[in-house]
């Protein structure tokens, strides 16, 4: 059976909102601040059992985020020790048959910053949102990539970058959607890094 790695996404330290995010909406062992993580998307979603397997019995890594579609499947590990979770990663890459270049580029479907958002909006946003409130007046950040599991590295960069506050993340299905909020001037800062950091990465683009 073919499989198309749609996303291969190593973070170094994962960001406390992105830790804490991943941790409220995970069915799995909870990640922490600073540890390595590492994304994995496949097509069809189904491989990503095997795959899970097989990054548990080659490493100590502890899986955050499992999700299996027909289309899509997506898995989270992460550990303290960062050669733990490459470790991981190159158990997933041999099982496959396949090299880290051989995942997708990642490309930005859109990007759009909302200044001075509205009251009314904002309440809409934070009847929906899973992370930190958007409160009127602020600027609303929104991304979309696919495939959609690169939205995890953009989001982790930007709060790298910037003071913003992470409201709303969706690293599964056709598309990866990120919303951050903040000032204008913070949230063009986290804008520049998120898009940046996505662009960067090299892959195939068939």
């Amino acid at each position: 059976m073919s499989v198309d790695l749609r996303s291969y996404v190593f973070l170094d330290s994962l960001q406390p909102q992105l830790a804490a995010f991943t941790g409220t909406t995970c069915r799995g062992f909870l990640p922490l601040a600073g540890q390595a993580s590492l994304w994995v998307e496949t097509a069809p979603g189904m491989v990503i059992n095997s795959v899970t397997d097989v990054a548990l019995k080659a490493t100590s890594v502890a899986p955050a985020v499992q999700v299996v579609e027909r289309a899509f499947g997506l898995l989270e590990v992460h550990h303290d020790d960062k050669g733990e979770v490459l470790s991981s990663g190159d158990a997933v890459l041999e099982f496959l048959g396949l090299e880290e270049g051989q995942r997708r580029k990642p490309k930005v479907v859109s990007n759009t910053v909302i200044r001075a958002i509205e009251a009314y909006q904002a309440q809409l946003i934070n009847r929906n949102r899973q992370g930190m409130m958007i409160i009127p007046g602020q600027s609303l950040f929104i991304l979309e990539t696919e495939p959609a599991a690169y939205i995890v590295l953009a989001a982790n960069e930007a709060e790298k970058a910037a003071n913003v506050s992470l409201v709303n993340l969706r690293p599964f299905g056709a598309f990866g959607r990120l919303w951050m909020a903040g000032t204008e001037s913070e949230i063009d800062c986290a804008r520049e890094a998120a898009v940046a950091a996505v662009e960067s990465l090299s892959g195939r683009t068939k």
